[in-house]
């Protein structure tokens, strides 16, 4: 379950940061981007940016509403978003590319991680091909020369 909710963060992750940027960029204010975010995610994304926003509200500073949110999950690519944002806040630094970047970096290390899985895969089926599949193979193609093999060697 643990891991399932960490796959479901990852896999959001990027199209959230994207969503963010864009409305960052429109004008929005960060914590009105978090809230746009955080109501079109209904996932477990969608969960931790709501709470982040309901201890902001309770009067938790938002950087350290955020703070905890890296302190909580365990994902690394939303633990390294929460301390660029963290860094762009505390620098004065525009949000917007940052997030792009950090985006972009995590879908290429999704599609990395795709690729392994990929050729482990093709690994994998290896054994159930030399196992099964070659040895049927071998049968239909040398059973006729067999019968035909027999069939001389029974007449002499």
């Amino acid at each position: 379950r643990i891991h399932a909710r960490r796959d479901e963060l990852l896999t959001s992750l990027p199209d959230a940061m994207d969503l963010l940027t864009v409305s960052v960029a429109a004008g929005l204010t960060f914590e009105a981007a978090l809230a746009r975010v955080a109501e079109k995610f209904d996932n477990a994304l969608g969960e931790e940016l709501s709470r982040v926003l309901q201890e902001a509200r309770l009067g938790k500073p938002y950087m350290s509403a955020l703070e905890d949110l890296g302190n909580r999950v365990e994902v690394e690519e939303l633990r390294n978003f929460v301390q660029a944002v963290i860094q762009s806040q505390q620098l004065g630094v525009g949000i917007a590319r940052i997030l792009q970047l950090q985006s972009d970096e995590i879908r290429r290390k999704r599609m990395q991680h795709a690729e392994e899985r990929g050729a482990q895969a093709a690994i994998k089926m290896l054994i159930p091909m030399i196992g099964c599949i070659f040895p049927t193979i071998w049968i239909v193609l040398l059973g006729p020369a067999l019968l035909i093999l027999i069939h001389v060697i029974g007449h002499t």
